[in-house]
């Protein structure tokens, strides 16, 4: 069994329902992640930047994969989920949209996170 770690985790999902399975292992190691004490960080971009609104992620379906919604709540319940700005943007996404809890922030944000001493970033 994983224990705390002092490692940050940052997950870049860049699909949606476009690419089914990247997008919920994305989601997946995330939840696992927090479930297992890590400071975790997922960011929405491109097509996953959709899930950042109520309702979206009950839409997704995928056999044999854990449900979007209980895996997006497991990562706001102990993580950070992030829209980014420019994605959000360009599918009229406003900071009123979004599910409580969810941020919209830029590159520079995402950088400073992906560069912090001990954090491992992954892009899916």
């Amino acid at each position: 069994m994983l224990g705390p770690m002092a490692r940050s985790l940052v997950v870049k999902v860049t699909a949606g329902a476009d690419a089914p399975e990247r997008c919920a292992q994305a989601f997946t190691v995330a939840a696992t992640a927090v479930a297992a004490g890590v400071d975790v960080s997922l960011w929405l971009t491109g097509e996953s930047t959709w899930f950042a609104l109520p309702g979206r992620a009950q839409e997704f379906e995928l056999p044999h994969s854990a449900p979007l919604p209980e895996l997006l709540h497991v990562i706001l319940t102990a993580g950070r989920v992030t829209a980014c700005t420019q994605c959000a943007a360009r599918r009229d996404i406003g900071p009123e949209d979004v599910i409580p809890g969810v941020r919209i922030a830029g590159a520079a944000v995402f950088v400073e996170e992906a560069l912090a001493e001990g954090a491992q970033a992954l892009v899916y």
